[in-house]
């Protein structure tokens, strides 16, 4: 889950992956104007960004305990096994429904532990303990083979070659980290811990990829320029369910069950 940072307090804003990856397929939906193409599959796009953490439902529905926070585990403190389940899960989940989304699910999952495909410096393979390094590396190197066997079944159709070739996909994987991480922006910070950030490596379809800067304006909405989506604005919804720490061994899963989901919405304005 993402357990939203909080003003001392004040409760945190809990989201499950799923319902993060549903506002993230929202913006695949809207992205698209006349400086930035729409995607290509674009219904498969939005299919598989709207489901690029599918794996950690089982995960989520356990509403376990962090021995850290007494919040159930925050996305980036998940203890490794599960790290693992999940990181496999997706893929699996996505390929069933088509293997260009499959692809692009394992290349999400690899990128995680690889620096994003050289877009971050952040190598998380490289931070595991070395007793937990072979299950990771397994896991990765099936992945690896998983694409191996996507991309040659979807080259041999005309219409799906033309996805895996390397520009076209790697601009999708591209789109599929910024919708990730744009999503991450919102749902990882509180409102008024919110400050300037960037997006880098935003392709536009054309050959060209951008930096994209978000800032508060003040009034609960956001500039994003240079602006990727259809029209001025854009608004976007999330469910979460507002909690609070609880004493350490206390059975999280029937609150967790019983708190009713709210929803944050985030205006997107061109810059």
């Amino acid at each position: 889950m993402i357990i939203q940072t909080n003003i001392e307090g004040k409760p945190n804003f809990v989201i499950e992956q799923a319902d993060h990856a549903r506002m993230s397929g929202k913006l695949t939906e809207a992205f698209g104007n006349d400086a930035f193409a729409a995607p290509v599959p674009h219904e498969l796009l939005t299919y598989i960004v709207a489901h690029h953490d599918e794996g950690w439902v089982s995960v989520d529905a356990l509403r376990e305990q962090s021995p850290a926070t007494g919040l159930p585990h925050h996305l980036t403190q998940t203890p490794l096994p599960y790290l693992v389940k999940t990181s496999k899960a997706s893929p699996e989940f996505n390929e069933a429904h088509h293997a260009f989304c499959g692809l692009l699910s394992s290349m999400h999952t690899y990128g995680l532990f690889n620096g994003r495909y050289g877009m971050s410096d952040f190598i998380f393979i490289d931070k595991i303990a070395p007793e937990n390094k072979d299950a990771v590396t397994d896991m990765l190197n099936a992945e690896l083979e998983r694409q191996d066997h996507l991309k040659m079944q979807l080259s041999s159709e005309a219409e799906s070659a033309v996805w895996v070739e390397e520009a076209a996909l790697m601009n999708n994987y591209k789109l599929l980290q910024f919708f990730d991480t744009l999503s991450l922006y919102f749902h990882m910070t509180h409102t008024e811990a919110r400050g300037e950030s960037k997006f880098l490596h935003v392709p536009d379809g054309k050959g060209t990829d951008h930096t994209l800067t978000i800032n508060p304006t003040g009034d609960g909405a956001y500039t994003l320029s240079p602006f990727p989506f259809a029209g001025v604005s854009l608004e976007i919804t999330v469910e979460g369910r507002y909690l609070t720490p609880q004493p350490q061994g206390t059975d999280f899963k029937p609150i967790f069950d019983s708190t009713a989901k709210e929803e944050q919405t985030y205006k997107l304005v061109k810059g």
